[in-house]
């Protein structure tokens, strides 16, 4: 069963529900799915004691949390996916997206990764219908 900080992708079918984008990086997309700009003062909340866990929070924030918006290009597409989030539980793990990979294809914490070409080919084909499955 997945963990908070086990660095494993959980295994089932997730649907996917909301985006974020780097917008001084890539212009928006035609989709169905609700997409957000990023902005410098976002992050993504992993700390199992915080109301807010495994959700969006402004920083500066109390307690842990990741930035969004990021040096590298990992985040410059962010789609979150519906694990733990509409049903959430503290420790079952957070911020699992489907984001860019690293240039060497390097294993994320937990989350899905494509290569930033191969993802921004998918961007106008993702919808609230769509689903992704980890085996």
């Amino acid at each position: 069963m997945k963990r908070e900080g086990d660095h494993a992708s959980p295994i089932g079918t997730f649907s996917l529900l909301l985006g974020y984008y780097r917008p001084d990086r890539m212009r928006r997309w035609s989709s169905s799915l609700p997409l957000t700009p990023l902005r410098p003062g976002l992050g993504w909340c992993d700390d199992m004691a915080s109301p807010a866990y495994n959700r969006l929070v402004s920083i500066p924030y109390p307690w842990s949390h990741e930035r969004l918006w990021r040096d590298d290009h990992l985040y410059d597409v962010v789609i979150v996916l519906d694990y733990n989030y509409r049903r959430r539980r503290s420790g079952r793990g957070s911020a699992i997206f489907l984001h860019c990979a690293r240039p060497d294809l390097a294993p994320t914490e937990g989350c899905i990764a494509l290569r930033a070409e191969d993802l921004r080919r998918l961007l106008p084909r993702l919808a609230p219908d769509v689903v992704v499955t980890v085996r």
